[in-house]
């Protein structure tokens, strides 16, 4: 039922907030390690974030885990979600669904964040399903805003300009593109959903 509500009782990755300013913080992440996906959202009926389902099997959230030892892996939260484009080769054509040279199609890159006793990559189970990846992320920093509410495409992408606007007129150097993490399931209702958006920062 706390779910419904917003409460959050999975882990959460730790973090350093070097500096709380107007409407934002600049936040301290240590190293990690994700499972992630990247995709087509077409191969999912354009559903962008089909690639839940195949991290979930990989850690065992629908009963047994698809990876090699097989090991059940307690979800995190958030979950973190970035575009990219992907451009397809001419040859070999590489994507399932082929599209001439040079065509460019977003794609989307879903991470779970693996708990913190999964200190390298190697510690965590391999998947059995190749379309999962498990990497070591570094130490970063990030500009964060955090908001409530349905992280639907206009909303986030309000937030990321005012961020991105705060950022620079603070003299923080952005490093890359925006992520979004998400900390509850998708019966959460709304107004008591916690998304954040994450921009990288020197």
């Amino acid at each position: 039922m706390g779910m419904v509500f917003g409460k959050i009782s999975v882990e959460t990755p730790k973090y350093t907030v070097v500096k709380s300013c107007d409407g934002y913080e600049i936040r301290e992440y240590p190293p990690s390690v994700a499972a992630e996906i990247t995709y087509d959202p077409s191969e999912f009926k354009d559903n962008k974030d089909g690639g839940f389902t195949v991290l979930a099997k990989y850690i065992g959230v629908f009963g047994k885990p698809e990876n090699q030892k097989p090991e059940k892996i307690a979800m995190t939260a958030p979950v973190i979600t970035k575009e990219g484009e992907k451009i397809a080769m001419t040859a070999p054509v590489v994507t399932k669904e082929g599209g001439g040279g040079g065509e460019k199609k977003k794609t989307v890159t879903m991470q779970f964040l693996l708990p913190e006793m999964y200190k390298k990559a190697e510690d965590a189970p391999r998947p059995t399903d190749e379309r999962v990846v498990i990497r070591e992320e570094g130490g970063r920093k990030y500009g964060v805003v955090t908001f409530s509410g349905t992280a639907g495409e206009s909303v986030v992408s309000e937030k990321v300009k005012k961020l991105t606007s705060d950022l620079e007129r603070d003299g923080f150097k952005i490093t890359g593109d925006f992520i979004l993490a998400r900390y509850n399931p998708p019966w959460t209702l709304p107004p008591f959903k916690t998304n954040e958006v994450m921009i990288p920062v020197e």
